[in-house]
């Protein structure tokens, strides 16, 4: 197993020497990249001798061999970990900024990242730091969040590293999943559908995606073979996945049913059109009095799948706006699912468009698991954690 050490340039770099010894107790290879800062409170040599190997520094160093070091480094990887991770590299790593070799490093890693933040309290409470923090979560970042205490600079605060043995288990627990699913195919059906009223026009609703897109994220992260099939969303396609678009309810029906086959799991995240219009072949034009649309009933993705069910695990989504685990369990009970997992799409703050969920995963033994409110990347983790026991 091998792990990424990114230390960024805070005075708890030193205790990057801790997490290392941690690591490798613990079976781990452990790669040490720093950060030009982190050279001033600890050696480049130091780690070297702790983790017996080369520790990386410079995106041009090329007096081994001609690889392209940063992306050679980044595969089979099992987890990026940065500890002590500082504002400014938090700021980098949010906002996909690559002008050091860590922050070059991190864009091409493709398994699980951890992060350890340390520094000031004012500075761990800047807006600026909330956001970038919160944008890693949203992307299913690990938080390792600091800890209170004295800090360096005689105050007492919000900020310190978080004690080693956590940012060790916290990197363990992220590589272990990062094979998790290797040599599985996942399938994710996200976003809305669009009907045709018109060459023009068409019904759909407000589904951004961002959900299904999580999820399909964090199952490549797992080492998923994954298929995505996305409606029409404004996201760009995660790292490793198949992206397939479509358009209509029939569309994704039939790519659904055509990419399950050998799934180990479906995940039917989308919200597709429950009802279609019988579509004018031209424009339609005003004609000074209402327009009547005659709307028929669309395919029932989930239900066809779950009544031809073989092995793989069923996962369906019940965006609902009342009786919310009621209607949900009616659901999977009615559609032969393995899972549904419930929202309240009313919930202000939560749900559709927002990079926010809060959810509850029933089973078909009648468990109803609920998970707190969190960034969709924290609840797609924690989704796979219990639907995939990975």
């Amino acid at each position: 197993m091998r792990i990424a050490l990114g230390v960024a340039g805070g005075i708890a770099a030193y205790k990057a020497c801790e997490v290392v010894r941690g690591l490798i107790s613990s079976g781990a290879d452990v790669q040490v990249i720093m950060t030009a800062n982190a050279q001033r409170f600890v050696t480049p040599l130091t780690l070297q001798a702790l983790s017996h190997r080369k520790v990386w520094t410079d995106p041009w160093d090329l007096t081994d061999d001609e690889v392209i070091r940063h992306v050679d480094l980044a595969r089979d990887l099992a987890a990026l970990v940065v500890a002590p991770a500082t504002a400014n590299v938090l700021a980098k790593l949010a906002h996909g900024i690559a002008d050091d070799f860590l922050s070059t490093f991190h864009l091409a890693v493709t398994a699980p990242v951890v992060v350890a933040p340390a520094m000031n309290t004012r500075m761990w409470l800047h807006p600026a730091t909330r956001e970038a923090v919160a944008t890693l979560r949203a992307r299913g970042v690990t938080i390792v969040d600091p800890e209170d205490g004295p800090l360096a600079e005689r105050e007492s605060g919000v900020g310190r590293l978080a004690d080693p043995a956590r940012i060790v288990a916290a990197t363990l627990a992220a590589a272990g999943r990062s094979a998790a699913l290797r040599g599985r195919k996942i399938v994710v059906a996200a976003g809305p559908t669009r009907e045709a009223i018109d060459p023009v026009r068409f019904l759909s609703n407000a589904s951004s995606g961002k959900m299904g897109y999580a999820i399909a994220e964090a199952a490549a992260r797992r080492g998923a073979t994954v298929v995505l099939i996305s409606g029409p969303v404004a996201l760009a396609p995660p790292h490793g996945v198949t992206v397939i678009g479509v358009e209509s309810a029939r569309e994704m029906r039939a790519a659904v049913l055509r990419e399950r086959a050998g799934a180990h799991a479906v995940f039917m995240v989308a919200a597709v059109s429950d009802y279609a219009p019988r579509a004018s072949a031209g424009k339609i034009k005003k004609s000074g009095g209402p327009l009547t649309l005659v709307l028929d009933e669309g395919p029932d993705i989930l239900a066809e799948l779950g009544a031809s069910k073989g092995t793989e695990i069923l996962v369906g989504f019940a965006a609902e706006t009342d009786d919310v685990l009621g209607n949900a369990a009616a659901k999977l009970a009615s559609k032969n699912a393995d899972f549904i997992v419930a929202n309240d799409v009313l919930a202000p703050g939560l749900g559709i468009g927002s990079d926010r969920n809060a959810v509850t995963i029933l089973d078909r033994a009648g468990g109803a698991h609920a998970l707190a409110p969190a960034a969709k990347g924290e609840i797609a983790e924690a989704i796979l954690d219990r639907v995939l026991r990975a």
